[in-house]
C-alpha cells in the first residue's frame, strides 16, 4: 500500500488501498470513470498542500494529478492562460510576472497545483482566483461528461466554490485565467502588503516588486515551503477568518470591545482568526505533544518533527477551536480538506 503522508505538506496520512498517477487529462478522466463504474471511492490528489488525511488513510483509489501543459491566447487587452490541473501553481505565477500578465502576483508562494485553485478560491493579500478565472474544464462525475464551466457557474465565495460545496462531483482538468497585459500589479488592496511596499492602498506597483514583497511576507509567516523550516510542515492557514452576522458581531463587541474587523456586504463582519486564537490564549509556538502552532503565524498548525499523527493534529485544532468558542462565542472552521477525518467530534 502507498502511504499518503509523503504526498502532503503536513507529512501526515495513512495508506491508500490503490494508487495511480494521471499524466494526461484523458488518463485522469479514465481512471476516475472506471473507479466510479466499479463503485470504488476516489480521492483526487494534487499538491497535498491543503489536505489533512486520516491516520487510517483512504480505502479506495487515490489518483495523483501529474498533468502538464500551458497554452496562451490573446483576447483584446488580456491574455487567456489555460493551465492543466497538474501544473505547479507558483511556477505559473512566476511566468505571469515575467511575461507581464497582471492578476496573479499577490498569490505568489501559494503551494499546490493549478487544479486546486478554483476549488478553494485560493486567495491572499487582496487577490483571489475568482477575480481572474474565465473558465474551468471539469469531468462531471454525475453526468459522466467533460464540461467547461464559466466563472459565474463556479459559485465563488470567500475561500469557497461550488466545487468545494459538492466535493465529490467535479474533477478539475484545467483552468483558464484572464490576465491583464500590464507591467503593473492590480491595485494593492491589502494594508499589510501596501505597508511593505511603502505605497497607499489602491496604488499599483511593478509586478516583480509585488511578487517579491508577497514572498517576503509569506516567508516571515512560514507560508513558503522550505524543507529547512519546520514551520512550513503545515497545510497553510488551518482556520478561515470567520464571517459572522450583524447580531453575532454585536455579541462579540461586548466580549471584545474594539476587536479588529472588516465590514462585509449584508451587514456581516469578517474577524481575523489569528487575532481570536492569540487572544484566546494560544500564542505562536503553542505546543501539544508533537504538534504545535507555527512559531511565525498562529493560523498554521504544524508537524515540525515529522513524527506526529493526524490524531495529534486534530486534537490541537479542537483545543484551539474550543478555546476560541469559549472566550468569544465564535466557532472557527477548518480551511484544509479533511479526508477520512473531521474537526467535529
Amino acid at each position: 500500500m502507498q502511504m499518503l503522508a509523503p504526498y502532503t505538506t503536513l507529512g501526515l496520512g495513512g495508506p491508500a488501498r490503490d494508487f495511480a498517477e494521471a499524466t494526461t487529462s484523458e488518463e485522469l478522466v479514465a481512471l476516475v470513470a472506471r473507479a466510479d463504474a466499479e463503485g470504488v471511492p476516489v480521492l483526487v490528489l494534487g499538491g497535498g498542500s491543503n489536505l489533512v488525511v486520516s491516520d487510517a488513510g483512504f480505502d479506495g483509489l487515490v489518483v495523483r494529478v501529474a498533468t502538464e501543459g500551458v497554452s496562451v491566447s490573446r483576447d483584446g487587452d488580456q491574455v487567456l492562460v489555460t493551465a492543466e490541473a497538474g501544473e505547479d501553481w507558483d511556477v505559473l505565477v512566476t511566468r505571469a510576472v515575467t511575461e507581464g500578465w497582471s492578476g496573479l502576483e499577490c498569490l505568489s508562494g501559494v503551494p499546490g497545483l493549478v487544479g486546486s485553485t478554483p476549488i478553494q478560491n485560493v486567495g491572499a493579500y487582496g487577490q483571489e482566483v475568482a477575480q481572474t478565472v474565465r473558465c474551468v474544464r471539469v469531468y462531471d462525475r454525475r453526468t459522466r461528461q467533460v464540461a467547461d464551466l464559466e466563472s459565474r457557474q463556479c459559485g465563488f465565495a470567500y475561500r469557497d466554490s461550488a466545487f468545494k460545496r459538492d466535493p465529490g462531483r467535479h474533477v478539475v482538468l484545467s483552468v483558464t485565467y484572464a490576465l491583464d497585459v500590464s507591467a503593473l500589479s492590480g491595485p494593492v488592496a491589502y494594508k499589510e502588503l501596501a505597508g511593505r511596499l511603502g505605497v497607499a492602498q489602491g496604488d499599483r506597483v511593478p509586478l516583480a516588486l509585488a511578487r517579491q514583497a508577497v514572498l517576503e511576507l509569506r516567508r516571515g509567516k512560514g507560508m513558503v515551503l522550505d524543507a529547512a523550516d519546520p514551520d512550513t510542515r503545515s497545510a497553510g492557514s488551518f482556520f478561515t477568518n470567520p464571517v459572522i452576522s450583524a447580531e453575532e458581531a454585536e455579541a462579540l463587541a461586548v466580549r471584545a470591545p474594539g476587536h479588529p474587523r472588516w465590514d462585509m456586504p449584508g451587514g456581516r463582519v469578517k474577524v481575523p482568526a489569528a487575532w481570536l486564537i492569540e487572544q484566546a490564549g494560544f500564542p505562536k509556538g503553542y505546543e501539544r505533544g508533537p504538534v504545535r502552532i507555527s512559531t511565525k503565524h498562529t493560523l498554521a498548525l504544524t508537524n515540525p518533527g515529522g513524527a506526529a499523527s493526524t490524531a495529534d493534529l486534530l486534537a490541537l485544532a479542537r483545543e484551539v477551536r474550543d478555546g476560541v468558542r469559549e472566550k468569544f462565542g465564535v466557532t472557527l472552521v477548518n480551511e484544509p480538506v479533511m479526508v477520512g477525518c473531521a474537526l467535529e467530534e
